[in-house]
């Protein structure tokens, strides 16, 4: 159920959306193989639509939640039944809203754990922990988002991140609003933790604890120990906590912080939360004080050496039980870039982005305009004239040194272009980030799909020198992929899953600019090839 709730941070109340007057938005939990039906009745006066990150909607497009692009939203008294099996997937997902900026509450974690009589391929922990990341603005997230767009300007940041809702004690007024993970000695936790903050990368630690991550995005990966962990908004990252068995002290902070290399303003704050031993005897135990308690090192909000060497960690178990099903050969090559750029300042309109312009952003330098119908609807039922257009660019129509100084004209084409795809195409995609208005990490998350992550590097992709280096053995799958600042990153799949799937950067300021594009996989020839006809309850437009 959606509907204004009083929420109170910062010592600030505003009414804001929820789900079902929590937030964060409730937990769903599922396991493999489960059927999931939603019911969301819409008692706000916004448009809504959710979407379930991650999951790969096999065969149920119709459930994935993009407004206008799976879906027309939820209007105000409606609702729909969001009806999807999970198939072939266990972990740590997340769900949220689909449509402007209103993920920035409505948001919550999705658990799938494995068949019943599974067992993960690691030893069972003592307890699992949900971390969800956030942002908290003490202002209207549509009102920012709105005015941006009218002035051309970038948006204002957010005031706060939280985890689980919490901002903490390094913020105004927050000391008893603060994430406390209560553990007990030398015991192992697994921490489900999420990315669910609108716009920023976020580096996170706890002081003298080191993690084992074991899974990414709903795939086990090999495990791999570190004290640091980066993860973009839409990623989610499984990791063991071993707890001390004699810890030197009772409580020991975490932290998480923005990694940004972008020109434009950021929310530059820490979030802090506490991991506190119990069952310890200790003077004044009651009475927990952080004065005194080290924050954990992170690295420069800049840290791009750290970001490519952390990603380039992640590997898939590659197991008969858990394969990496890699293609191996390749049907159709794309090369995309990703990056910012400008639109003309409407006549008689003063515009406060670049040079008097408008801050755009743009796939191949088409910057996307949503229509006002479902595409999928579009699609499905032979309709596409006037909607959409099949004709967006596989190589950027102008190349230019992506990485080096960037072109005179930044200027993008606006357009509703999308890629049509046969069933089962092989698909490599190199996602190339440039530097008009300056380099930064681009999180890209396609619907419907995992993408195996081939190959990375920093400066231009060379065709020739690059793809003899790819790891076509083991490579990391995922549904969001950090394009690097500066750089390039190869992904492959397999187009296996008929509908209409968004593809789109996951910094919610990216998306509203236009970096955002559709891929249109056509059925296959046998019946469990085919995408069904939408529910008799979908949404119209």
């Amino acid at each position: 159920m959606i509907q204004l709730h009083n929420v109170t941070r910062l010592c600030h109340s505003k009414r804001m959306l929820t789900v079902n007057g929590k937030f964060p938005g409730p937990r769903v939990i599922a396991r493999e193989g489960d059927r999931v039906v939603i019911k969301v009745v819409n008692h706000v006066s916004n448009n809504v639509s959710f979407h379930w990150h991650g999951i790969r909607q096999l065969l149920s497009g119709w459930a994935d939640g993009p407004a206008y692009v799976t879906q027309c939203p939820i209007q105000s008294g409606q609702s729909y039944v969001y009806n999807f099996t999970i198939v072939g997937q266990r972990g740590t997902l997340l769900w949220h809203a689909h449509i402007s900026w209103l993920r920035a509450t409505l948001y919550g974690p999705i658990i799938i754990l494995p068949k019943k009589n599974t067992s993960y391929p690691f030893a069972k922990p003592f307890k699992e922990v949900p971390m969800i990341f956030g942002e908290w603005w003490n202002a209207d997230t549509e009102a920012v988002i709105n005015q941006a767009l009218q002035t051309g300007a970038g948006p204002n940041v957010s005031d706060a991140y939280t985890i689980n809702g919490f901002p903490g004690p390094l913020y105004n007024c927050s000391a008893n609003q603060t994430f406390k993970l209560k553990v007990k000695p030398g015991k192992t936790y697994l921490l489900r933790i999420i990315n669910a903050a609108l716009n920023d990368d976020l580096f996170f630690s706890i002081a003298n604890h080191t993690f084992t991550v074991v899974e990414a995005d709903a795939v086990y990966v090999k495990p791999f120990e570190t004290d640091l962990l980066l993860i973009t908004p839409g990623q989610t990252t499984n990791v063991l906590l071993k707890t001390k068995p004699y810890p030197f002290n009772t409580t020991f902070l975490m932290a998480a912080r923005p990694y940004f290399t972008g020109q434009g303003t950021i929310d530059n704050s820490t979030v802090a939360g506490i991991l506190e031993y119990e069952n310890i005897p200790s003077e004044n135990h009651s009475k927990i004080s952080i004065t005194g308690l080290q924050l954990p090192t992170l690295p420069p909000i800049n840290g791009t050496s750290f970001a490519a060497n952390f990603s380039n960690k992640f590997r898939s178990l590659a197991t008969a039980q858990f394969p990496a099903n890699v293609p191996q050969s390749i049907d159709k090559n794309f090369f995309f870039t990703v990056g910012l750029g400008s639109s003309p300042c409407p006549k008689n309109q003063t515009c406060q982005g670049p040079n008097g312009t408008k801050f755009a952003a743009s796939v191949n330098n088409v910057s996307f305009t949503l229509p006002t119908t479902s595409l999928l609807q579009a699609h499905f039922f032979g309709q596409s004239n006037g909607v959409y257009t099949t004709d967006f660019p596989s190589f950027p129509i102008t190349p230019f040194n992506y990485t080096g100084t960037p072109p005179n004209n930044t200027m993008v084409a606006n357009g509703t272009k999308v890629v049509v795809l046969p069933f089962n195409t092989s698909v490599e995609l190199v996602l190339q980030d440039t530097s008009i208005l300056g380099a930064e990490s681009h999180p890209l998350h396609l619907h419907g799909y995992n993408l195996f992550i081939v190959g990375q590097g920093f400066g231009n992709f060379d065709p020739q020198k690059d793809p003899p280096n790819y790891n076509l053995v083991d490579p990391v799958e995922r549904n969001t992929v950090g394009v690097p600042s500066g750089g390039w990153v190869a992904i492959r799949f397999r187009a296996d899953n008929p509908g209409v799937w968004f593809m789109h950067c996951h910094f919610e300021v990216h998306l509203s600019w236009g970096l955002k594009m559709a891929w249109i996989v056509l059925d296959g020839n046998l019946p469990n090839q085919q995408l069904p006809p939408p529910p008799s309850d979908l949404p119209k437009c």
